[in-house]
């Protein structure tokens, strides 16, 4: 079996990284000890000429003391021969033990530009960590093989292949104003100072109401990745959150997704609190936060159909209908059933307890055995449910299957949407008429 050779290769002598300065620092205090090389006695005196040489031009050069900085021996001895770590973080192995890096631009088979991608597949992949639970790592990285950080969430969420930071996020996106923010962009707090302390990113998921002084952020923070209700911009240095839009997005604009809970004070939990506010709070002419809490969490029970415009802080018939239906659903009637939230209404909500509020006719046929429409809570991303099988198998038989590459079932996703959009192109609608998710009328025109 021939024996492998092996050429010696010496770097030139002005070679900043800290492996060749390191090696002309050993090779200038060779001048003092025998070589070790072994080798022709011809060839170790050159290689102490060579040593003499690089020495001198070490110190003539006027590098000698970064140089030696640069290569100081750390614990034990040894020289750290990587880089500082970013100011992403310390230090981090090349590949983490969950997964390895996402393939940086310029390597095989990794992406040459942005992908083009829409607002629904960005909350999606947000989600997959969020139903993951994804531990907080600025060193790991996730089966995906991105880094399990904030920035590694927002590279994951946005699919740019490459594990960005807070420092280069923004070269992927456009700044935008507040009153722009829409599902899938990304509020950005970079320190240049010290990217260390305080630098941040989360993705824009909504607002929670029509106030806009809270929305729904999705981000990757200790201990796992979470989705909150939170104070514009955030928790800490709120004015110093930028928005900006992902370059690669398309269309699929998504209503903003229910959030549970009343807006957090400055520096809270976000927990929905059990304690029962009163009925004063309630009912006709009133005009609070307790009431827009409310309506949110019958949203989340299933009750959004009962909000078209959206919860607001001023009680309607819209919260009557739904505090009544999530009443009824208890199988509470008469008084017990009247629309107006009490102690037990509110316990029940606040503590997730209880039954949700059913779909129209649940999924029971309607009028000439074709499927009543369930609500539009129902087709939104992350939701299960027969209808949206159904749904799906109609729009195959229509001919707008062309999307689905296994299926259709029972969760929604964007071969689901993507057929809807083009059913209700068909119709000859356009822009939010158009938005790939089903309402009343597309229902019953699709299943006409």
């Amino acid at each position: 079996m021939p024996l492998a050779s092996f050429e010696e290769y010496e770097p030139t002598g002005d070679c900043p990284c800290q492996g060749c300065a390191q090696r002309r620092r050993a090779l200038a205090r060779a001048r003092a000890i025998p070589l070790r090389d072994g080798g022709h006695p011809a060839a170790r005196g050159a290689r102490r000429v060579l040593v003499l040489a690089t020495a001198a031009g070490v110190v003539l050069g006027g590098g000698g003391a970064s140089l030696a900085a640069a290569a100081t021996p750390g614990p034990g001895g040894r020289v750290a021969l990587d880089d500082p770590g970013t100011p992403q973080g310390g230090r981090a192995p090349l590949h983490g033990p969950k997964g390895t890096p996402a393939k940086p631009a310029g390597v095989p088979g990794a992406p040459s530009a942005v992908r083009r991608t829409d607002r629904a597949t960005i909350i999606n992949r947000a989600k997959l960590w969020l139903d993951a639970q994804v531990p907080y790592s600025m060193e790991q990285y996730w089966s995906d093989g991105y880094r399990q950080d904030c920035s590694g969430f927002v590279s994951m969420a946005w699919n740019l292949g490459t594990n960005e930071w807070t420092g280069s996020l923004d070269k992927f996106a456009t700044r935008i104003t507040k009153d722009e923010l829409l599902p899938g962009d990304m509020l950005l707090f970079h320190n240049p100072a010290d990217p260390n302390k305080g630098s941040h990113v989360v993705l824009f998921g909504g607002w929670v109401d029509e106030t806009r002084t809270h929305y729904v952020a999705y981000e990757q923070t200790r201990p796992i990745t979470r989705k909150l209700a939170t104070p514009y911009g955030y928790w800490s240095n709120a004015v110093k959150y930028l928005p900006y839009r992902f370059n690669g997005v398309t269309g699929g604009v998504l209503p903003a997704p229910p959030a549970t809970g009343e807006p957090p004070a400055p520096g809270g939990t976000g927990a929905v609190s059990a304690t029962y506010p009163g009925a004063s709070k309630f009912g006709p002419g009133t005009d609070n936060a307790y009431v827009a809490q409310l309506g949110r969490m019958l949203s989340d029970r299933g009750g959004l159909r009962f909000y078209p415009k959206g919860v607001g802080t001023k009680w309607s018939d819209a919260d009557r209908l739904a505090t009544a239906a999530f009443q009824s659903a208890q199988g509470w009637t008469g008084a017990d059933a009247d629309g107006l939230p009490g102690a037990h209404t509110w316990r029940l909500l606040a503590q997730h307890q209880g039954k949700d509020i059913p779909p129209t006719t649940g999924a029971a046929p309607g009028p000439a055995g074709k499927p009543a429409y369930p609500g539009a809570s129902f087709f939104r991303p992350g939701a299960s449910h027969p209808a949206i099988t159904a749904l799906g198998r109609q729009l195959v038989k229509k001919g707008f299957g062309t999307y689905y590459t296994s299926g259709p079932g029972p969760r929604w996703d964007e071969a689901d949407r993507r057929g809807v959009e083009a059913f209700q192109r068909a119709q000859g609608w356009r822009g939010a008429q158009a938005d790939g998710y089903p309402g009343p009328e597309t229902w019953r025109r699709l299943f006409a």
